[in-house]
């Protein structure tokens, strides 16, 4: 029976997001999963992250509790999902996986995937308006609201323009409100997202 774990040997991740570290092997008939590890190499020292026996699953390290899945009822793939990224996660991993055989014997195999986890820049903001159509009666009262995606935190700057092509800023806060409008309210409205 010839066994190996597949996956690749660099991820990258998005920080605040989740990533699946891939780890799997094709069953074979007579070896049965023994035990499952996942180890981790990084800025904080090392560890084992996750092992997964006869008891169930654990996590080992607290930096990873209610962070890290392992999938129970796919045969074969033992691959680490880790969420809520944080900078701290990069690091090398091992997946370590031991099988019996039908005499009884122990055959263990692992690979180990290097994990890097990015910042994503702030994509060009969309604006949302409270009512389809912006005209909107005097006294009556509308909203903007600014969106852009990238890595947190994203601040927002929306700006009126004004003569001469200039702008004067109006507001830090993705969305920018008037209670009760006045038809000097009328103009172009534009809003800037950034991150770090």
């Amino acid at each position: 029976a010839f066994l190996d774990l597949s996956g690749p040997s660099e991820v990258k991740g998005v920080w605040k997001d989740s990533v699946t570290l891939p780890c799997a092997y094709v069953p074979v008939e007579d070896l049965v999963q023994q035990t499952l590890t996942w180890s981790v190499v990084h800025d904080k020292g090392s560890g084992t992250a996750f092992r997964r026996d006869d008891l169930g699953d654990h996590i080992l390290l607290s930096e990873y509790r209610d962070r890290i899945i392992v999938p129970k009822d796919a045969p074969g793939n033992v691959s680490l999902l880790i969420l809520n990224l944080e900078i701290s996660d990069r690091g090398t991993y091992t997946c370590q996986v031991t099988w019996k055989d039908s005499n009884h014997s122990l055959i263990a195999k692992e690979i180990t995937t290097k994990l890097e986890v990015v910042k994503v820049a702030a994509t060009k903001p969309i604006i949302r308006a409270a009512e389809p159509g912006l005209t909107v009666p005097a006294g009556g009262s509308t909203s903007l609201t600014c969106e852009a995606r990238g890595s947190p935190p994203i601040s927002y700057r929306w700006f009126r323009s004004a003569p001469a092509g200039t702008a004067v800023l109006l507001s830090t806060g993705a969305e920018l409100a008037w209670p009760s409008l006045r038809p000097s309210d009328s103009g172009t409205y534009f809003c800037e997202a950034q991150n770090r």
